[in-house]
C-alpha cells in the first residue's frame, strides 16, 4: 500500500496499538485480508497526506519508476471493493454473477490484464451495419476512417482507471505448503511496479499533462528494444510500408487513369454485370506483366488501388498486427502432413509436471453406527410418526411473498399418502383391471412452489410400491432439453403421470383441450392427486411395508454433459442407508427444524429435505425458487423465525442473502448448528462462504457451522464437512497452481499468484463408505497422492444403475479400480461420482471440478467453472446480464475448442461489449494458458434455461452448432488456439528435369497425358455437297462467302428465330434477309462512318438478330467487329465504364447500335459516369436506307483477323483475343461435326451472345452449318422462368445450349413446380443433349440437381453435359451427340492441394467429385504439362492444359505489341518430348485419364477433367486451393447462406457470404463458416463478411467475379451486414 513505507513511529500511540492488534488478528486468522486492509486504511486515513489527484479525463499517467515503490498505486483493492459493493446494491435482486465471485480472483484477473496493458491489444472491432446494431447507440460505432495513428481515448481511459495494478501484500504467507491455515486463503496479486510501455514517450520531469499518441495498431508482444520512432509516425509508416510491400505498382508510363469500375454491385442480382476489377486490361502496357489478380499468397497483386486509409484495410492491418503475436503453446513441432493422415499428435513437452507421489490408498469413512430405533424401511418411519406423532409438523410451504401458506403434519402426510397408494393400486382402471402394479414407474410432475403435493405423491408411490420418477413441469414444446426428458420417460417405461389439479390446468394444451404431446415423450395418462379425487381405503386395507431390499425405490433424473437425460435408480436399501449415513454425519435429532432452499425433487433437496427429514421427524420449511427471486432474504428470515437448527442452501442463496441483508437489522442465525452448502464442490464456493460469514457473523452466525459437501446423482453424498466444535481451528485451504491442475497434478502455486485456485475441503467421506481416486479417462487406474482424478465410492448408500440402460450402467456403477500394472485391487465394485478431486491431509476431500465441466484442450484439462469465474472477474457489470455465462467445448479439426457464450445487458454499448470480450481473451490466456476459440454475446434472456433458471449448456452448445444462437456480438480467435494445422508445404526446388519425368513415366508404363479429338477431314465430293445443301469447304474459307452462297442457293431457309418472354416469335431471319441487312449495314459503315478496311467497329446490341446482321455487315465492309454487352439501364454507373473501356482499348473507329442505346450513350445519366463527348461515331442501324455496298470485302488471306472477342475473366482481367477467319471456319466445322448439325436441324440457344462459344453458337454456327437456331435471350427468363423449358418441349428440340446461370435459375425457380409444368404439357423427353457452355470446372452439383428435378417431365439423365473453353481456344471440349457419356471420378482433396491427383472411391473422406468436361472437339489436341518445367506429364497427373488446334486464337489484342506474352500463351513449345508443335496455354489446371469406355472409332476413350483456373487458385500455407471448393463447403455450413465467394488479402483468407435469412442469423454464420473451412480445408479464415443477397458480382456466364468483389470490399463499398475479423 502507499503508506507501507511511511514511518509508523510518528503516529499516536493508540493508533499504533490498534494497528498491532489488527496485525495479530490477521496472523491468527481472526480477520480476513480484506477486513484487515479496510480497517487499517480507515485507521490511517487521517494521517496520510493525499497527493493531488490528476483530473480523471486525462490519459497521462504519472511517471512510474520501474523499481521504486514510492509511487505505488493507491490502495485499489478496498476502494474497488467498495465501489463494486455500492454498484451491486443498485442492481436487481436476481443478479447471479456473484456465484463465482472471488475478490482474490478478481484482483488476479485485473493484475493479469494490467500486464497486457503494456502491450495494448488493439483488436479490430467487427463492423456492423447500423440496422443490425439494435443495442448500441450511434456514437459507439467505429468511425468511418479511424486512421492508424489515432487512439480511441475512451478505451484507454477505461483501462487506466479500471486497471490500477493491484496491491502487493508483503504479509502474504509463503506458499511452500499448498495448505494455508488462514481463514481466508488469500493470494493477492502481482507486482505493483509498472514498466513504461514502448511507444510512449517518457514524461518530462515537470508534471504538466502532455498529450500522448499511442499507436493503436501496434503488434502485440513487440520486443522491448526497438528504435523509438514517434509512435504515431511509426504505425503510419508501418501501415504504408506494409501496403507497399504487398503491392507491385506498375510503371506509370503510358497509363491513363482507368475508369473506376468498383462501384457497388446492384442489390438485386438481376443484371449480370461484367466488371473488370479496377480496370485491369490484359496486355495494357509494356511494363506490366500479366500477373494473376488472385495470387496473393504473398500478398502481391498487380493493382491494389486501395487507399491506405480505407477503414477495411486499416482493420486488416490491425488484424495482421494482432496475428504477429506468438501462439500460446510453443510450437516446437508442427504437425506433419502425411498424404494418409492429416494430423499427428505433437511431442509431449518435457517440462510438463508429472505426478510423483505414491499410489493412493482407499479412504475409509467412519463405520455406520447401528441405532436401535432406526426403522427397517423409510415407509415404516412415516407410519410410525403418522401414528404416534400425528400433530407434529412435517412440512411448511411458503407462498410467493415468503409467508407460510400451509403446514402439513405427519398425521396428514401419512393418511393422504395411504389414500393415494390405495387409489393408485385399486381405483385407476375398471373393477377387474389393475393399471398399476408394484414395480411400475410413474412420473411425478409438480411445480417447485407446491412441496406438499409432491411429498404426498412421493410417499404414496413408496407405499404402493410403484417407482416415482420426479421430473420438471413442462412449460412449452420449446423447453430446453424437453425431448431428452422424453428419452428418460421412455427408457424408464413410464406410462402414467401424477400431478396436481392446478399444475394440470397450467400445462400447455391442444386447441381441443388435450394435453400437448411433447416432442419425444411417450403417451402418458395424467392422474390428479388432490385429496378430493382420492378414495379412502377400507378399514382392513393396509399398505404393504416390506423390509428395505435391493429393488428400486425411486428414480432421480440426471442430465449428462451431452444433454441426454438418464434416470439413476436408487434401491430401497440404498435410500434407507443413505438417510442413516446423513443422519449420523449431520447429527440430526428428532423434532429439529430444517430450512430447505433446494429443489425437493432431486439431489440434496430430496435426500435431506424429504427423506432424511421424515426418518428423523424433522420439520422442513421449504423455500421455493420463486420466493427467493422475490425476496432473497426469505430463507434467513425463516431460520430466524423458526430458530432452525439446519439450513440447506447453494452459494447462490448465500449471495442473494448478502445483497439484501441491509434491509434486515434484527435477524439472528445463532440457532444454526449446520449450514449445508450443497454446491461446496464447486471450487468457487469458498469465496461465497467467506463473504457470507463476513456479513452474518455479526448476526450470530458461527464460522464452524458452514458445511460444504460434495454430491453426485450416481454416488449420492460423496463427502460432507461435519459441523465443528466452537473454538476449534477452521479447516484448511488448498492454494493450487492452475497450470498444475491443467496437467492433472497438485502443485503448490509458487510462480504466478494470478493463476492460483483456492479450494476449500468438503469434509470427510460418508459413514460406511470407501473412497478411491482413479484416472478419469481410460481404465480406472488408481491415482498417485499428488494427482487429480475422479472420485469413486463404494457404499450401500449410492445409486444402483441407469434405469433401462445396462451398457452405460456397467461403465459407471460397476467400476473395479486397478493398480499401475493394470491388476484389479479387489472384487468390490465402485461407483463413479463424476467429481474430480484429491485427498488432502487428514483424509479431507477436496473437489476441483466435475467431469461434466471438463474441457480437454490439446491434452490439458480445464474446468468450465474456472473459466466462468475468470470471465466474470473481468468487469462484467457493464456487459454481462446477470452473470449468465455458458462455457463448453466443441470439436473442430481434431481437438476441442473452448467457446464462451454470455448474455449481454440490454443497455451495454457495442464498444463496452467488445472491450469486455477482448479482455476476457487476455485474462483467460494469462490465467489458464488456454486460447479461446469463440466468444459470443447474445441478447439478454435468450439462452436456454434449466428449470431453476441456470443456463442449459448442452442446448446452448446445440444452438451454437446449428447456427440458432443469434448472437449480437461475436469474436472468433482461431489463429491463437488452432495450433495443430498441418505443416505448411515447402515447395522443393525441381531437381528432376522434364526429360527424367518422361523417362520415369515410360519406365513405369504410364502413357503421356494427352488426348485428341477425331480428325477434321475435308469433303471433296461435289455431288454430296449439292445433295446435303452444304457449301464446299474447299471453295469458301470465309463466313461471308457462306452467307452469300446460302442467300443464293436456299434464300427462304429460316436460319434464326427470336422469342420473347411469352414464347412468341418476335423476329426471324432467312438466309436472304440476313444477307440484305448485312449489305445495308456495310453500306452505312462505308458512307456514314467512312471506315477503312481493317478498322475495329464496336457492336452494342441486346441479344437478337440485329446483332447477327451487324456482325456480317462489318465483315462485308472489311471491318473487324468487336462485340460488347450493352450497359444495363438500371445500373449505368457500374456497367457503362466497362463499355467505355473496351471501346478505348480496342481503338474502335465507330459504334453500331440501336436508337434506344444511342440515346442512352448520349444521356445525362451516362455523362455522370463517363465522358460522353469523346464517343467515336455512333451509327444507329434501326432505319437504314436500302443501299448496297459497292463490293463485299474478301480478305486476302484466311489468317486475317475476323473479329475480336473481349471478355472479363473471373479474376477481373479484361482480355481481348484475336480470332482469324481460318479459326472461325475451323471452329464452326468442328462444332458441326461434334453436334451433327445440318440444315434440317433445329437447336435452341439460351445464352448471352457476347463472347466465347456462346457468341459462336449465336452468330456463326447457323450460317456455317445451315441449321435453324431458336434464340432465347436469357434476360427474358426473369419475367418467365419456364420460357426455355417450354420452348424445348413446344419445338421438340433435340439439342440445346445454355449457361450455368440459366440452369441455376430454372433449378431454384422451377424445381418445386415440376407437377405444374407437367400439367401444362411440358415434356423434355425429346432433348438428346443439353450442353452448358462455360470456361470453368463443371458444376456437378448443379447439373445433377437439374437432371434429377426435371426427370419427372421426361429429361433423360444422360442429356446434361458441359463444354469447356478458354481465352486461347474458345472451345476445347463439347459433349456432342456420339461417343460415351461423360464420366465422373473422385479425387482426394488433400492431394489436390499438393498439385497431385489421387483417385479414390466415391464416399471416401475428403473426396471431391469431378465430371469430365465433354468430349474433345475434332481437330483439337490437348496435353497436360507441368507449368513450371514445361515438360509433359503422365496419365492422371495434375498440370496445366495446353491445346493445339486450327481454331486457337491468334493472340491477345493489345495496344502495344507484347510479343513475349503472345509467344508464352499462344505459341509455346514443350521443353522436352515434341519440341516442334506450337501449343497455346489455357491457364487451367486439369488432368487426362484413360477410361475403360470406347469412343466412336473403337479406341479407349481419354477423358479430360478441368480442376480450375491457375489465375484463381489461392496459395495459402504453401498449398494450392481452388476457391470453388472452399465456397462449396461454406454454402453447406448453414441454410441461410445463399452464395459465397473467397479471396485472399495479405495472406488472410476472406470469406464473403450472402445471407438469405433474417439479419439476426448474420452472426450465427461466423463460427460455422470458420468451423467448416478449418475442418474440410485445414485453413483459418481471417475475415468473414456477411452481405445481402446479390452483392457478389456474377458475370454473364454465371461465374463469380471474385477480384471485383475483393476491390469493393477493400474500398469499403460493400455495405456489409457484418464483418468479423478472426483473431
Amino acid at each position: 500500500m502507499s503508506d507501507r513505507g511511511s514511518d509508523l513511529s510518528a503516529l499516536p500511540k493508540e493508533v499504533r496499538d490498534q494497528l498491532a492488534e489488527l496485525d495479530l488478528e490477521l496472523s491468527e486468522g481472526d480477520i480476513t485480508q480484506k477486513g484487515y486492509e479496510k480497517k487499517r486504511t480507515k485507521l490511517l486515513a487521517p494521517f496520510i497526506i493525499q497527493p493531488p489527484v490528476a483530473p480523471p479525463h486525462n490519459d497521462v499517467q504519472p511517471p512510474v519508476a520501474p523499481s521504486s515503490s514510492s509511487h505505488a498505486p493507491p490502495p485499489a483493492s478496498s476502494s474497488r471493493y467498495r465501489e463494486r459493493r455500492s454498484r451491486r446494491t443498485h442492481r436487481t435482486g436476481g443478479t447471479r454473477d456473484d456465484r463465482y465471485r472471488s475478490d482474490i480472483h478478481s484482483e488476479a484477473v485485473q493484475a493479469a490484464l494490467a500486464k497486457h496493458k503494456e502491450e495494448k491489444m488493439a483488436l479490430p472491432m467487427p463492423t456492423k451495419r447500423r440496422s443490425t446494431c439494435v443495442q448500441s447507440p450511434i456514437e459507439t460505432r467505429t468511425p468511418p476512417d479511424s486512421s492508424s495513428g489515432s487512439e480511441d481515448e475512451s478505451s484507454t481511459r477505461r483501462q487506466s482507471s479500471g486497471l490500477a495494478p493491484p496491491v502487493v501484500n508483503p504479509s502474504l504467507q509463503s506458499p511452500d505448503s499448498w495448505i494455508s491455515r488462514t481463514a481466508q486463503g488469500s493470494s493477492t496479486s502481482s507486482s505493483a511496479s509498472s514498466t513504461l510501455s514502448h511507444g510512449e514517450a517518457k514524461p518530462h520531469p515537470q508534471a504538466q499533462p502532455q498529450p500522448q499518441y499511442k499507436p493503436q495498431y501496434q503488434p502485440l508482444y513487440q520486443p522491448q528494444l526497438q528504435p523509438q520512432h514517434p509512435p504515431h509516425e511509426q504505425s503510419r509508416t508501418a501501415a504504408v510500408t506494409d501496403m507497399l510491400a504487398h503491392s507491385r505498382i506498375a510503371p506509370a508510363q503510358n497509363m491513363h487513369p482507368p475508369p473506376d469500375v468498383t462501384a457497388v454491385a446492384p442489390p438485386s442480382r438481376g443484371p449480370r454485370v461484367d466488371l473488370p476489377s479496377n480496370a485491369t486490361v490484359r496486355g495494357m502496357s509494356k511494363g506490366q506483366a500479366r500477373s494473376s489478380m488472385m495470387e496473393t499468397a504473398d500478398g502481391r497483386s498487380n493493382m491494389q488501388r486501395v487507399p491506405v486509409s480505407s477503414r477495411v484495410s486499416t482493420k486488416i492491418q490491425q488484424l495482421l498486427n494482432t496475428l504477429k503475436r506468438p501462439k500460446r503453446p510453443p510450437l516446437s513441432d508442427f504437425f506433419t502432413d502425411d498424404s494418409e493422415e492429416i494430423v499427428q499428435v505433437p511431442q509431449p513437452d518435457p517440462n510438463t509436471p508429472r505426478p510423483e507421489g505414491r499410489q493412493i490408498i482407499p479412504v475409509k469413512g467412519e463405520p455406520l453406527g447401528v441405532v436401535s430405533n432406526w426403522p427397517p424401511a423409510l415407509q415404516a418411519a412415516l407410519a410410525r410418526w403418522g401414528a404416534t406423532q400425528g400433530k407434529s409438523p412435517a412440512l411448511t410451504a411458503l407462498d410467493i411473498t415468503g409467508k407460510p401458506m400451509y403446514t402439513l403434519t405427519y398425521g396428514k402426510l401419512w393418511s393422504r399418502s395411504v389414500k393415494l397408494a390405495y387409489t393408485l393400486l385399486n381405483k385407476l382402471g375398471n373393477k377387474n383391471e389393475q393399471i398399476l402394479k408394484p414395480g411400475d414407474r410413474v412420473a411425478l410432475v409438480y411445480p417447485n412452489s407446491d412441496p406438499g403435493m409432491f411429498w404426498v405423491a412421493f410417499y404414496g408411490c413408496l407405499l404402493a410400491e410403484v417407482i416415482p420418477v420426479p421430473i420438471e413441469v413442462p412449460l412449452s414444446r420449446k423447453d430446453a432439453g424437453i425431448s431428452q426428458v422424453g428419452f428418460l420417460l421412455g427408457s424408464c417405461g413410464v406410462g402414467l403421470a401424477l400431478t396436481s389439479e392446478i399444475c394440470l390446468k397450467g400445462l400447455p394444451k391442444t386447441p381441443t383441450g388435450e394435453i400437448l404431446q411433447f416432442k419425444g415423450w411417450p403417451r402418458l395418462k395424467w392422474v390428479i392427486t388432490d385429496s378430493k379425487y382420492l378414495t379412502k381405503p377400507s378399514k382392513d386395507w393396509q399398505p404393504h411395508i416390506p423390509t428395505a431390499n435391493t429393488d428400486p425405490s425411486y428414480i432421480e433424473y440426471k442430465a449428462s454433459k451431452d444433454g441426454t437425460v438418464v434416470g439413476v435408480a436408487v434401491s430401497k436399501v440404498a435410500m434407507l442407508t443413505h438417510c442413516q449415513a446423513l443422519t449420523q454425519a449431520c447429527n440430526y435429532c428428532e423434532g429439529e427444524t430444517l430450512v430447505n432452499v433446494l429443489d425437493f425433487k432431486k439431489d440434496m433437496g430430496l435426500w435431506h429435505g424429504v427423506l432424511t427429514a421424515v426418518m428423523n421427524r424433522i420439520h422442513t420449511i421449504s423455500v421455493p425458487y420463486a420466493v427467493m427471486k422475490a425476496c432473497p432474504l426469505s430463507w434467513v428470515q425463516r431460520v430466524h423465525i423458526h430458530k432452525a437448527r439446519a439450513a440447506l442452501v447453494k452459494c447462490r442463496d448465500l449471495h442473494w442473502a448478502m445483497m439484501a441483508h441491509r434491509d434486515q437489522r434484527d435477524i439472528s442465525l445463532a440457532s444454526l448448528r449446520m449450514l449445508i452448502v450443497a454446491d461446496g464442490a464447486n471450487p468457487w464456493s469458498v469465496s461465497s462462504c467467506d463473504a457470507f460469514l463476513n456479513v452474518f457473523q455479526s448476526h450470530g452466525l458461527k464460522p464452524e457451522v458452514i458445511c460444504p459437501c460434495a454430491t453426485s446423482p450416481e454416488a449420492m453424498t460423496v463427502a460432507l464437512r461435519r459441523a465443528g466444535v466452537p473454538g476449534a481451528p477452521l479447516p484448511a485451504r488448498a492454494i493450487l497452481s492452475m497450470g498444475g491442475l491443467s496437467h492433472g497434478v497438485i502443485r503448490v502455486n509458487t510462480e504466478d499468484k494470478n493463476s492460483a485456485l483456492t479450494v476449500q475441503d468438503v469434509g470427510h467421506v460418508m459413514p460406511g463408505a470407501l473412497m478411491c481416486i482413479v484416472k478419469p479417462d481410460g481404465p480406472p487406474q488408481l491415482c498417485k497422492t499428488d494427482e487429480i482424478g475422479e472420485i469413486i465410492i463404494n457404499s450401500r448408500a449410492g445409486g444402483t444403475m441407469y434405469y433401462g440402460l445396462p451398457g452405460r450402467t456397467k461403465n459407471t456403477f460397476e467400476v473395479i479400480p486397478v493398480n499401475a500394472n493394470g491388476v484389479p485391487i479387489g472384487e468390490i465394485p465402485f461407483v463413479r461420482s463424476g467429481l474430480l478431486g484429491f485427498v488432502g491431509p487428514g483424509s479431507l476431500i477436496f473437489v476441483v471440478g466435475k467431469i461434466e465441466g471438463l474441457l480437454m484442450v490439446s491434452g490439458r484439462r480445464h474446468n468450465a467453472d474456472d473459466l466462468v469465474a475468470t470471465a466474470l472477474a473481468v468487469e462484467p457489470v457493464k456487459t454481462v446480464y446477470r452473470g449468465r455465462i455458458a462455457v463448453f467445448s466443441i470439436t473442430v479439426f481434431y481437438d476441442e475448442r473452448v467457446a464462451i457464450v454470455a448474455e449481454q445487458r440490454p443497455d451495454a454499448s457495442e464498444e463496452d461489449s467488445f472491450q469486455w470480450m477482448s479482455r476476457v481473451l487476455q485474462a483467460i490466456d494469462s490465467i489458464h494458458q488456454v486460447g479461446l476459440y469463440c466468444l459470443a454475446l447474445v441478447p439478454a434472456n435468450t439462452l436456454p434455461k434449466t428449470p431453476l433458471g441456470g443456463i442449459h449448456t448442452s442446448d446452448t452448445k446445440q444452438y451454437f452448432l446449428e447456427g440458432n444462437l443469434h448472437p449480437c456480438n461475436i469474436l472468433m480467435c482461431p489463429h491463437t488456439c488452432v495450433t495443430n494445422l498441418p505443416k505448411p508445404r515447402q515447395k522443393q526446388p525441381v531437381g528432376v528435369g522434364p526429360a527424367s519425368v518422361m523417362v520415369g513415366n515410360l519406365v513405369a508404363g504410364k502413357r503421356i497425358a494427352q488426348a485428341a479429338g477425331r480428325d477434321l477431314g475435308m469433303i471433296e465430293d461435289q455431288d454430296l455437297v449439292r445433295k446435303l445443301c452444304m457449301w464446299p469447304t474447299v471453295m469458301h474459307q470465309y463466313l461471308t462467302e457462306a452467307l452469300q452462297w446460302r442467300a443464293q442457293t436456299d434464300p427462304d431457309h429460316v436460319l434464326y428465330v427470336l422469342l420473347n418472354a411469352k414464347g412468341v416469335t418476335v423476329g426471324t431471319a432467312t438466309c436472304v434477309q440476313l444477307h440484305k441487312r448485312a449489305e445495308k449495314i456495310a453500306a452505312a459503315l462505308m458512307e456514314k462512318g467512312s471506315i477503312n478496311t481493317g478498322e475495329n467497329v464496336v457492336l452494342l446490341y441486346p441479344p437478337g438478330i440485329d446483332l447477327i446482321a451487324a456482325f456480317y455487315g462489318c465483315l462485308y465492309a472489311g471491318c473487324v467487329p468487336v462485340n460488347v454487352r450493352p450497359p444495363h439501364l438500371q445500373n449505368l454507373a457500374a456497367t457503362l465504364p466497362t463499355v467505355r473501356m473496351i471501346i478505348d482499348v480496342s481503338k474502335a473507329a465507330c459504334i453500331l447500335t440501336t436508337q434506344n442505346l444511342m440515346r442512352i450513350l448520349r444521356s445525362k445519366e451516362a455523362a455522370a459516369s463517363v465522358n460522353i463527348k469523346t464517343w467515336p461515331t455512333i451509327i444507329d442501324t434501326d432505319d437504314l436506307p436500302r443501299r448496297r455496298p459497292p463490293h463485299v470485302y474478301k480478305p486476302p488471306t484466311a489468317e486475317m483477323i475476323a473479329y475480336l472477342d473481349f471478355s472479363v475473366s473471373t479474376t477481373g482481367m479484361l482480355t481481348g483475343v484475336k480470332i482469324s477467319h481460318a479459326a472461325v471456319s475451323a471452329l464452326c466445322r468442328s462444332v458441326k461435326l461434334q453436334c451433327e448439325l445440318y440444315s434440317s436441324r433445329q437447336i435452341a440457344i439460351c445464352l448471352d451472345p457476347y463472347c466465347g462459344l456462346g457468341f459462336v453458337l449465336w452468330c456463326l454456327a447457323s450460317v456455317y452449318s445451315g441449321h435453324q437456331s431458336i434464340l432465347i435471350p436469357p434476360f427474358e427468363l426473369e419475367s418467365c422462368l419456364s420460357l426455355w423449358l417450354s420452348t424445348l418441349s413446344q419445338y421438340r428440340i433435340r439439342d440445346t445450349f445454355c449457361s450455368y446461370s440459366v440452369m441455376e435459375l430454372c433449378t431454384k425457380g422451377l424445381g418445386t413446380q415440376t407437377e405444374l409444368l407437367k400439367a401444362r404439357g411440358v415434356n423434355l423427353s425429346c432433348v438428346r443433349s443439353c450442353v452448358v457452355i462455360a470456361e470453368e470446372r463443371p458444376r456437378l452439383a448443379l447439373t445433377q440437381s437439374f437432371s434429377k428435378l426435371f426427370k419427372d417431365i421426361g429429361l433423360s439423365s444422360r442429356a446434361v453435359s458441359t463444354a469447356f473453353g478458354s481465352r486461347v481456344n474458345l472451345a476445347v471440349c463439347l459433349q456432342g451427340t456420339s461417343g460415351p457419356d461423360p464420366c465422373t471420378v473422385y479425387v482426394d482433396m488433400k492431394s489436390l492441394r499438393h498439385d497431385r491427383v489421387r483417385l479414390v472411391e466415391r464416399g471416401a473422406p475428403q473426396s471431391l467429385p469431378l465430371m469430365e468436361s465433354g468430349k474433345i472437339l475434332p481437330g483439337v489436341r490437348v496435353i497436360i504439362v507441368n507449368p513450371e518445367t514445361r515438360g509433359p506429364l503422365g496419365d492422371s497427373h495434375l498440370g496445366e492444359i495446353w491445346v493445339n488446334s486450327p481454331h486457337n486464337a491468334s493472340g491477345y489484342y493489345t495496344i502495344y505489341g507484347e510479343e513475349g506474352l503472345q509467344a508464352d500463351h499462344f505459341n509455346t513449345k514443350l521443353s522436352f518430348g515434341d519440341p516442334h508443335t506450337l501449343w497455346a496455354r489455357t491457364g487451367y489446371l486439369g488432368f487426362v485419364k484413360r477410361t475403360e469406355l470406347l469412343d466412336a472409332s473403337g479406341d479407349r476413350h481419354d477423358a479430360m477433367f478441368v480442376v480450375g483456373a491457375l489465375d484463381e487458385t489461392l496459395e495459402l500455407r504453401g498449398l494450392r486451393y481452388h476457391p470453388t471448393d472452399i465456397e462449396t463447403s461454406v454454402s453447406r455450413a448453414h441454410r441461410s447462406i445463399a452464395e459465397s465467394a473467397v479471396f485472399t488479402w495479405t495472406n488472410l483468407l476472406v470469406v464473403v457470404s450472402e445471407l438469405c435469412g433474417s439479419e439476426q442469423d448474420a452472426l450465427d454464420l461466423v463460427p460455422l463458416i470458420t468451423n467448416v473451412v478449418l475442418e474440410e480445408h485445414h485453413l483459418i479464415v481471417g475475415v468473414v463478411v456477411i452481405v445481402d443477397p446479390g452483392v457478389i458480382p456474377i458475370n454473364s456466364r454465371g461465374e463469380k467475379q471474385r477480384m471485383h468483389l475483393r476491390d469493393s470490399f477493400l474500398a469499403d463499398q460493400l455495405d456489409p451486414i457484418y464483418v468479423a475479423y478472426n483473431m
